[in-house]
């Protein structure tokens, strides 16, 4: 497959990460940036730096709106650290910065488990079912949805809390489009027989 190729899958990789850098230089001058809105940017950056060293894919999706979504998803996960305005907290500042360290600390777990076999849009790349995975089938989303909640906990308003149903939708939807994608390996449909929850065990 074409878009399989390494230097076709590098060159996608390279064009995709340099957007998301304007982005977050954006995002890091905007100022007044609190830990749980790091930690949003940190996930998100290490989402930059694993595109440029993940293994060629062994398929990946031609669905422009898989496509689409995982861009539009990913962008705006950016975009929220700056369009979050002030609110009310709904916990005291120690309980949402030491929830977000946790939430960077899971997605590191995650990536470090997943090693080099990340990827933006569904792609098929070796299946990673160890460490968090045994858990949940999605830890990465998992982490950057506890620090997503932490901001909302920090600075609580309706304006926020709507700004971040959509990023957590967006997500939730990107999930649904790379199971669809890679359950038609049979080894990834016994693994989701195996691991029935996507984000929290024992719950979703």
């Amino acid at each position: 497959m074409f878009l399989g190729t390494p230097w076709v899958d590098r060159t996608i990789a390279v064009l995709a990460a340099l957007p998301f850098g304007y982005v977050l230089w954006i995002d890091l001058h905007a100022g007044s940036l609190t830990i749980p809105r790091l930690a949003i940017l940190f996930q998100l950056s290490l989402l930059i730096l694993t595109l440029l060293i993940r293994v060629p894919p062994v398929r990946v999706t031609t669905n422009p709106l898989y496509w689409l979504v995982a861009f539009v998803a990913s962008y705006y996960g950016f975009l929220t650290a700056s369009f979050i305005g002030s609110g009310r907290p709904l916990l005291p500042p120690t309980a949402t910065d030491a929830l977000s360290v946790v939430s960077v600390l899971a997605d590191v777990y995650a990536r470090l488990s997943l090693g080099r076999n990340i990827g933006f849009v569904p792609a098929q790349r070796r299946l990673v079912f160890t460490g968090p995975y045994r858990l949940v089938r999605h830890p990465i989303y998992s982490a950057l949805f506890l620090a997503e909640v932490c901001v909302i906990l920090e600075s609580f308003s309706w304006l926020n809390l709507g700004l971040s149903a959509v990023f957590l939708g967006l997500f939730v939807i990107k999930t649904l489009m790379e199971e669809s994608f890679l359950r038609i390996d049979p080894a990834y449909e016994r693994y989701m027989r195996e691991v029935r929850y996507r984000w929290i065990p024992g719950l979703i």
